[in-house]
Order: C-alpha cells, then structure tokens, then sequence
C-alpha cells in the first residue's frame, strides 16, 4: 500500500473518531467540511449596504478574515462544525399568551452556552491532538464568537439549509440548536453535501413576526428584530416598536415556535440547559423588582447578564407597559418613575401612558 493511501485512511479513520467523540461529549451533529464562503459573502455584502444590521457595526469589520476561513486562523483547510440542541420546556405559547408574564428566549433559559460549548471543543482538540501529536496542528474553536459565518459552513457541512427564518433548519431537529466550529489545519475528508432547502410555500415564519422584520424571505432587518431591539440595541426601543413587542423582554422564538420543522425537535438532555430562576415562567412584576445585585446574582453564568440591569428594566418596562391594565402594574412603573437612568425613565414613563390609558386614567 501507498505512503499517500496510509495517510488517508488514517485521516478516515481519526474523522470516524472526531464524529464518536464528539458524540460523547453532548453533540447531536459531527461534520466536515471544506467551505466556499463566497456566496455568502455577497449575500453578506449586500444585507450590510441595506443598513440591516442596524448599530451591530462589528458585522462589517474584519474583512475577509470573515469569509476565507485561512486569515482568520493560519493554515485552515478544513471546518468541524457542530450542532447542540438546548429547548428544554414547552411551555412557550403559554407564557407568550399570559401578558403579566416575561417571556424570554429558550436559548437564555440555562447556564451560557459560549462556555459550555467552547469547553467540549476545546476537549475535542485536545483528544485530536492527542490522537496525533507528531503533527503541530493549528486549531482552534469558536462558538458564536470571532468573524465566522457558522450557519453558511454548517449548511455546507450538511446540518441543515438556511431557511425564510434566516436560522438553520434541520429535518429531524428544527432549529432549537446551537452550532460551533473548529477551525483546523488537518486535511480531514469532508462529509455530504450541502442541504437542499425544504422551506417550500411555507410563509409561517414571515407572517408570525410580531415586528414584521422580515423585509422578503431568507432577509432578516435586524433593525425592527425583537432580539436585536432587547438585546444588541443599546439604546432606546424605538415607541412605534413597543406594543408590538407584548412581553417578550430577551430576545423572541416565534419564527422558531411556528416552523412546521421544529415539530420534530427533540428535547435536550444537557442539564445545563435547564431553566434556571423559573425563567420559564417568570412574572413581569417580578423580574422588574430585581434590584442590581440580585440581577447579577440570578443571571450569574447565563447570556441575559449581558445586558446589564439598565437595559434589563427597559426591556421589562416595555413588557409592563403591554401587560393588561392593572393597578399594581402601574404602582411598580410609579415607583421606578425617577430612576436614575434616563433610558430607564424613557421606558417607564411610556408604560405607565399605556397603563393608565388601559385603566381610563387621565
């Protein structure tokens, strides 16, 4: 046998490796893939030139360290790309039926995922290497983080195609996942083909947004986005945004509550995942009398920390003020009236109008 066709069946063989590994370590999908970002690298181009990005600036900086998987981390040739399912409940139409609760994104629910993804690929690398140390392999992992374009890579990789949504859909897993990738100098086989799309005639998803932020379908304009607007926006939500947003407080799933794929979502076993706080099913009032140290204490280790406590009760006014009229809604607006955060005033004073008109007060 061939020098060359040693090598190669020891690459086959230490794929079938990174794919069981992986597996152990709590993740759903194993794929590779050598991935041609230039079609999405336009697309990319052509979404920025609309504005959509809306104040994200970051989306168009890095250059072409975003699209030639190379510049960003020396010597890459191949993709390792990943999928982690994390919905854990099921009780999301109701808390978004029930107007004096807070609903917040699934994904947010547990402990911060960056971490704990990263952590196993970060595991994953160490047994690559460990599995070839003559090789001075450059690697390295990457989960929602740096200028990487993973939904495009792990469409080519085979997890799943890009739907209407703009999220990455999977036939046998929906979209309640999470992806991550590591980038890698290992010359790897590559795994299948890029997914066929499967949306078809279904609208669900544009028809169901409450802020109708999708302009045309697979093109999301992140600007009237209720995820952008409670989290990435640092600034005012803008008033005519407000009473569409109802009590969705971190981010929004209806585009993922509605997909037909997500019927055959499974529920994930990471008890990491799990909500914490009765995040679940928290009432507005509640999470809006957090004082800051108590913010920080509950959100230790979890995505909605990021935020911050000013932005985390500009959010919860805006929820308060969509919140049938109640008396005790209006009282805890009141007593936040003159908080010392113009931001958070802005908010509070707009909700209080809207709870008073639903009360009939002048």
């Amino acid at each position: 046998m061939h020098q060359i066709e040693v090598e190669a069946q020891k690459l086959e063989n230490l794929a079938l490796k990174i794919k069981s590994w992986g597996a152990s370590l709590g993740f759903q999908q194993v794929s590779i893939v050598e991935p041609d970002l230039t079609e999405a690298s336009e697309r990319l181009h052509e979404w920025l030139a609309e504005g959509f990005q809306g104040s994200m600036d970051w989306m168009a900086q890095h250059g072409e360290k975003r699209y030639v998987v190379n510049k960003l981390v020396d010597h890459t040739v191949r993709v390792i790309s990943v999928r982690m399912d994390y919905l854990t409940d099921n009780k999301m139409i109701a808390v978004l039926k029930d107007d004096n609760k807070a609903y917040i994104s699934r994904y947010a629910l547990g402990r911060d995922y960056h971490k704990i993804i990263r952590k196993r690929l970060a595991a994953l690398i160490k047994k690559i290497e460990e599995e070839i140390p003559e090789l001075n392999l450059s690697q390295r992992p990457f989960v929602d983080s740096a200028p990487v374009m993973e939904k495009p890579i792990a469409q080519q990789a085979g997890l799943g195609w890009i739907g209407k949504n703009t999220l990455l859909l999977n036939e046998s897993a929906g979209s309640w996942f999470f992806l991550g990738e590591i980038y890698t100098s290992l010359k790897l086989p590559v795994d299948g083909q890029k997914q066929e799309d499967k949306c078809g005639k279904c609208r669900a998803c544009l028809t169901v947004c409450p802020t109708d932020a999708f302009p045309e379908p697979y093109v999301l304009d992140a600007r009237r986005c209720i995820s952008y607007l409670t989290i990435e926006n640092k600034g005012a939500i803008p008033e005519e945004l407000r009473p569409l947003m109802g009590n969705r407080v971190f981010g929004c799933d209806d585009c993922q509550i509605r997909c037909p794929w997500n019927r055959f979502a499974s529920p994930s076993q990471e008890d990491d995942f799990k909500p914490r706080h009765n995040l679940d099913d928290p009432s507005l009032v509640t999470l809006f009398n957090w004082e800051p140290d108590e913010f920080l204490e509950k959100t230790q280790g979890s995505p909605i920390r990021r935020i911050g406590h000013e932005r985390w009760l500009r959010n919860l006014a805006v929820g308060l003020g969509n919140a049938t009229g109640s008396k005790e809604i209006l009282s805890e607006l009141k007593a936040k009236s003159d908080h010392p955060s113009a931001l958070v005033r802005e908010h509070v004073l707009w909700a209080i109008k809207q709870q008073q008109q639903k009360l009939n007060f002048e």
